[in-house]
């Protein structure tokens, strides 16, 4: 299901909002200059570069770099970090790690993600903003966004493979929203196999449904060895109940309930 339009009227122009995806997308453009692509994403290097690891999170002064190995196969690449058994050196200069936990939120692996990213924090981030002011709304989405990475931390703390995207952070303004609209109507894309059609979803249905789906894969992945397709299933539902918990400390004026017959 892909969100087109709420029917939350607006009081003003969301210029938080707009500047955090023109962030994002010219984040974007940046990292896929040396060697990425347009669709594919940043190389693995700079993902390793600038990304979050949760490795070097959980040990100070410890940091990790992308090497290549000859295996049967050709060259692979992997992550190797200081401290790690038969790790030795010193790896290249590099980001402070807790810049990267700020660089990471607004990096993506490739179009679809920041594609999808975006599509939600354009649909439901102007509505938070509207209501809990341009002020907070700011420091509301990093906060989240450096809960959801800490949620993301804490279920493998020695991992090395770099975290990076916004849905942290937009999955706290999703938290938010349907604590405040669990009512609102949302104009939605739904693809069913080779079908197509657009029908309009109450907000906790549909924010409620992707909060499940997260958790369920968040939950799946800890016990599947094979699985994880490199989703940080855990930073979404972390930052989803920060969200939840902090967004009525926030609320700066209630808006009007939805009509009953959707506007748009």
């Amino acid at each position: 299901m892909l969100p087109i339009k709420d029917n939350i009227p607006l009081a003003r122009l969301p210029i938080v909002t707009i500047a955090l995806i023109l962030i994002n997308v010219i984040a974007y453009l940046l990292e896929i200059r040396h060697g990425g692509s347009f669709f594919g994403g940043p190389t693995n290097s700079v993902d390793v570069h600038y990304g979050a690891i949760p490795y070097e999170l959980t040990h100070p002064g410890k940091h990790c770099e992308l090497v290549s190995l000859t295996a049967p196969g050709g060259v692979a690449e992997t992550i190797v970090c200081q401290g790690q058994p038969g790790v030795t050196g010193s790896p290249g200069p590099q980001p402070a790690t807790w810049e990267t936990v700020f660089t990471s939120m607004f990096l993506h692996g490739s179009f679809l993600h920041i594609f999808g990213n975006m599509v939600f924090l354009a649909i439901f981030g102007p509505t938070v903003e509207d209501t809990i002011g341009r002020v907070r709304y700011p420091a509301f989405y990093l906060l989240g966004g450096l809960v959801a990475l800490g949620a993301q931390v804490a279920t493998d703390p020695s991992s090395t493979g770099p975290t990076l995207g916004a849905s942290g952070a937009i999955a706290a303004v999703l938290g938010g929203y349907i604590l405040l609209y669990p009512r609102a109507r949302v104009l939605t894309l739904v693809f069913i196999v080779f079908f197509v059609t657009i029908i309009e979803v109450p907000a906790v249905f549909l924010l409620g449904f992707w909060f499940a789906e997260q958790a369920w894969l968040g939950l799946e992945g800890l016990t599947n060895t094979v699985g994880g397709e490199g989703v940080a299933y855990f930073a979404h539902v972390g930052g989803f109940v920060f969200g939840l918990l902090t967004i009525r400390l926030l609320v700066k004026r209630a808006k009007p309930r939805p009509p009953t017959l959707p506007v748009y």
